[in-house]
């Protein structure tokens, strides 16, 4: 049975088959058009399953668990894409060696997933090549156990490797040979033996930046300067012979918390070395962000957003399969909300709740989708752009769509109620408002009465078995714990909603003493609602602090600059608004924040737009089109065209589905067991897909021949499958859908949502069959709920 969904199972980067030319050179396929459809063949197949007890399950790789997790798609060379790198391997085949600098040049961008395919690629190119295990092992620093395996590999055939080589592959052996023993010593140890490969290779440019980034990793916290220096002087000498290097990318994760200015120099180069890697356009705008230029550093963050978007859809990605996808993007949104870029942080906000979520999933078939990951940082952002800005009609638009759906549990209805109910008494409905405070106020009972019960019941419990009296209150904190966070959002979610009802209803005193109770409104809000009710001094003192606690951020400068226009504080009014026009040249002049500074500029002879033209900077290098990068947002990628052949021979073709939504489910053939589980769990489920409008076809291995006689196989139970099975014994649609291992030819697991026009939705391809189908139920419908 499945039991996660990580970033090694589903493709990325690849192409859908290889061949090799005359020289022995391997080439990419050509890009597979998805409106153009492959036709039967009924001729015998090229692809029989495994009858050997002793062979690895069907999908699994004959080289071991470490391979089952990695990419099992072919590399592409992406040439000038990845930095300028030199690191010569021993290797007869100029290619393999292209593909080793291309992956030495995504471990420096951290692109550690596909860095781990280019050195697969090598492996195909040049089998047993000791190098290319070691860049495998590189590629996994996080998972020492996939990486013991593989430099073990290495190890065994470092004879194979140069005198250079086999130091590196030492090296790396030695860190993982026994993960249990003390990691400081190890990395001490590692360290050493880095610094031997550079001393005795002074010219090796990768050996200094491997160095730097160790000294890193062993740690910087707490360090004095002259750590930081050394590490620093380091980079510098790799930038003194390649200006351009990658490492870059060390020098703004060095001085990124401890003194962001010393980073400057490496703004405006990191991401244009290496201009296909997504997170080095994203890490200058840490440095940007921490000097709070927030319009510049989007620009950087949006870039990134940018480069992933565009590898994503071209080469059929799900997003959050890159493991820092998530995190750049949330850091895009955030940082367009400081520069005043409303509608575009709305639009990634959106646009991140829209993506395919990826779960882990237990052995009882119960899943959870991960705080950090894009779906709930755009549920996050979404919320506060709403709340902070206030834009109610808004709300109340989006309040039933997926995008403002609460989760399950009391706390995330709590949120939803909050928000709700404010901007139900901020546009005229006070009915409505008064029946879902209502209903918070209800459920805040139920959250505290289960509290007490839960406490009290653990306890009793505590005090019958003689615990301690220290032990009987951490017994009974640890009971009453998942109440909390409810209570709390509730509590102060009813203050924010009172608040709002007192000054739509004119209650100005009422209105004053609940505010003072609202203890988590944003200051600059608390500073509007504080001139409602006519208690101007707090009100400019209010968003004072905001300003100084949001340093150059554009919400709280703009409600200043408001307030005190509105106070009659000429001169620092136009302060405030002058400071504004420099730090948010692209504000959005559609929100209330920024739209009602118009009299202020009118007063200070500026046009209605009065937001600045952006001056340019000289630290940020040559900056390219953002449009010709990639698109702003993710869409999904289309889906290939097939037409095969029934278990009766008949033609049988997606064409079907035209219009219409339809699960496309890749399973190995009659003798996979795992398969036979897995169509066994989607039989009984076809019934509750029909009702969201979902047909399912299932692709197989086997030959039209063995398609009839998958049926007497299957349990007792199920007499029939309820969908159609095809068969794709060439695997020409296996391979087209990229759920094919390219490295050892053979076909993989893989299933696909595929909506009515055509698109992905939603894919797992793996080396095991995905069988939760709760999550893809839930998940079918919210998708296709969506725009």
């Amino acid at each position: 049975m499945r039991v996660t969904i990580s970033i090694a199972t589903v493709c990325l980067l690849g192409c859908t088959n290889l061949d090799k030319n005359q020289s022995g050179k391997v080439n990419p396929a050509k890009p597979i058009n998805s409106k153009s459809t492959l036709q039967p063949e009924l001729t015998e197949p090229v692809f029989e399953a495994p009858t050997d007890p002793s062979a690895p399950p069907a999908g699994h790789s004959n080289h071991g668990e470490a391979f089952n997790r990695g990419p099992r798609q072919a590399a592409y060379l992406m040439e000038g894409k990845t930095g300028t790198i030199d690191f010569p391997i021993a290797s007869t085949k100029p290619q393999a060696q292209k593909f080793f600098n291309q992956g030495i040049g995504q471990l420096h961008g951290f692109w550690t997933f596909e860095a781990e395919r280019s050195f697969r690629q090598v492996l195909k190119i040049e089998p047993k090549n000791p190098m290319a295990y070691w860049g495998m092992a590189m590629a996994n620093n996080g998972n020492s156990k996939r990486a013991k395996e593989l430099i073990m590999k290495a190890e065994a055939e470092k004879g194979q490797a140069d005198d250079r080589g086999r130091m590196w592959i030492e090296a790396l052996a030695e860190y993982h040979r026994d993960p249990k023993t003390d990691k400081k010593k190890r990395q001490s140890t590692y360290l050493k033996a880095l610094r031997g490969i550079s001393s005795k290779y002074p010219e090796d440019l990768e050996a200094k930046a491997f160095v730097a980034l160790q000294l890193y990793r062993n740690g910087v916290k707490g360090k004095k300067t002259d750590h930081y220096e050394n590490i620093d002087k380091i980079i510098g000498e790799v930038l003194a012979k390649n200006p351009m290097h990658p490492c870059h990318h060390y020098r703004i994760h060095l001085w990124d918390h401890k003194d962001p200015k010393r980073a400057v120099g490496s703004i405006g180069k990191c991401g244009q070395t290496s201009p296909g890697i997504a997170h080095m356009w994203h890490m200058p705008g840490h440095i940007l962000s921490r000097l709070k230029r927030y319009h510049d550093a989007t620009f950087q963050q949006e870039a990134s957003a940018r480069v992933d978007h565009a590898n994503m859809i071209r080469d059929r990605v799900i997003p959050d399969q890159i493991h820092n996808f998530a995190h750049n993007n949330e850091w895009l949104t955030r940082n367009l909300d400081y520069a005043g870029r409303i509608g575009h942080a709305i639009t990634m906000a959106k646009n991140m709740i829209e993506l395919p979520r990826l779960p882990n999933v237990k052995d009882d078939g119960t899943w959870s989708i991960s705080s950090r990951s894009s779906h709930a940082y755009g549920k996050r952002h979404l919320y506060g752009l709403l709340q902070n800005y206030e834009l109610w009609n808004e709300v109340l638009a989006l309040k039933d769509s997926h995008y403002l759906h609460p989760g399950k549990s009391a706390a995330d209805k709590a949120k939803w109620q909050r928000l709700v109910t404010c901007a139900y008494f901020n546009t005229d409905k006070i009915a409505e408002g008064n029946q879902l405070l209502a209903e918070m106020e209800k459920l805040l009972s139920e959250q505290t009465a289960g509290k007490k019960k839960a406490g009290d019941k653990a306890e009793a419990k505590a005090k019958a078995e003689k615990k301690k009296a220290t032990d009987v209150r951490k017994i009974r904190n640890a009971a009453e714990r998942s109440y909390n966070s409810a209570i709390s959002s509730l509590n102060r979610g009813i203050a924010e909603a009172k608040v709002h009802r007192a000054l739509y209803t004119g209650e100005k005193t009422k209105a004053r003493d609940l505010l003072a109770k609202a203890s988590d409104i944003r200051n600059e809000r608390k500073a509007l609602m504080q001139h409602r009710v006519g208690d101007i001094e707090a009100a400019l003192k209010t968003v004072a602090a905001a300003v100084k606690s949001s340093t150059e951020q554009a919400r709280p400068l703009a409600t200043q600059a408001f307030l005190l226009h509105a106070a009659d504080k000429v001169k620092e009014a136009q302060n405030a608004f002058d400071h504004l026009r420099r730090i948010a040249p692209e504000a959005d002049l559609k929100v209330a924040t920024f739209s009602r500074l118009e009299p202020l500029a009118k007063s200070l002879n500026l046009p209605t737009d009065w937001r600045k033209e952006p001056t340019g900077v000289k630290d940020m290098g040559l900056r390219p089109n953002l449009d010709e990068l990639g698109p702003f947002s993710w869409s999904p990628p289309s889906a290939p065209r097939w037409a095969l052949r029934d278990k009766n021979s008949k033609p049988f073709s997606m064409s079907k589905y035209n219009g219409k939504p339809v699960l496309v489910v890749f399973f190995l053939g009659k003798g996979c067991s795992h398969c036979m589980e897995q169509l066994n769990e989607f039989a009984p489920a076809t019934d509750k897909f029909e009702k969201l409008g979902v047909k399912i076809v299932a692709v197989s291995t086997d030959t039209v021949a063995g398609l009839k006689q998958t049926f007497p196989d299957v349990a007792l139970s199920v007499k029939q499958f309820p969908f159609p099975l095809v068969s794709d014994a060439r695997l020409d649609v296996f391979k087209t859908y990229r759920a094919y291992d390219d490295f050892e030819e053979k076909p993989l697991h893989g299933v696909f949502l595929v909506d009515g026009k055509g698109k992905v939705r939603w894919q797992d391809i793996s080396y095991e069959p995905f069988t939760a189908m709760d999550f893809l139920l839930e998940e079918a419908e919210r998708l296709l709920a969506l725009p």
